[in-house]
């Protein structure tokens, strides 16, 4: 996947992104964490944060943050991109790879969790947004309480691992071929995740 710094053009000019402060978080916040390869995921987390408004933090990456720091809050949400494409673990070639295990034996339970992740459905189309499925297995075996599919209409690609029973696990996205799409997209899951009870 190729990073189109267009994006954060088009991001400068719409998102003016809140710095909250990265201490402990109050127990009502969603805590949003993301890890990245090329800068797409970062940008859709600062799509996230912008448009779910008061209540979330910023951005915080899972390079510079403790796994044992995730149980700090009441919900979280978390991005990943899809790398090593056609393998069967480690699949967002980030550091969330590193770290599957650690969540996995988190306790987690009460807590809401909701995915993104980032993909290209032309040029990794038969593996499109797999890293997605890996995130959600992990946090579900954390006890977590799994929220935010998403219907397939309306993407175009081969195959997934991230579809079970005609949905998403989680909000795909593919600034590689329909950028345009992104802001729509993140709006209607950034609402769908409000009526589920992150705000």
């Amino acid at each position: 996947m190729i990073f189109k710094s267009s994006l954060r053009v088009r991001l400068s000019t719409f998102v003016a992104p809140r710095r909250v402060r990265r201490g402990v978080a109050a127990r009502s916040e969603v805590g949003l964490f993301y890890s990245t390869s090329t800068g797409n995921t970062e940008c859709a987390a600062e799509w996230v944060q912008d448009k779910f408004g008061d209540g979330i933090t910023a951005p915080m990456d899972m390079c510079e943050t403790k796994v044992e720091d995730l149980k700090k809050y009441d919900a979280l949400i978390v991005g990943a991109p899809t790398w090593n494409t056609g393998s069967d673990e480690q699949r967002t070639g980030t550091a969330w790879d590193d770290t599957f295990d650690e969540v996995k034996n988190l306790d987690l339970s009460g807590k809401k969790v909701a995915v993104f992740g980032c993909g290209d459905s032309a040029a990794y189309s038969e593996y499109f947004c797999d890293g997605i499925e890996e995130l959600h297995s992990a946090f579900k075996a954390a006890g977590a309480t799994m929220v935010g599919e998403v219907s397939t209409d309306g993407y175009d690609y081969a195959e997934s691992k991230s579809v079970v029973d005609g949905k998403f696990l989680g909000l795909p996205l593919d600034e590689d071929n329909e950028g345009d799409q992104t802001e729509a997209r993140v709006e209607a899951w950034v609402e769908q995740l409000k009526a589920a009870g992150f705000a």
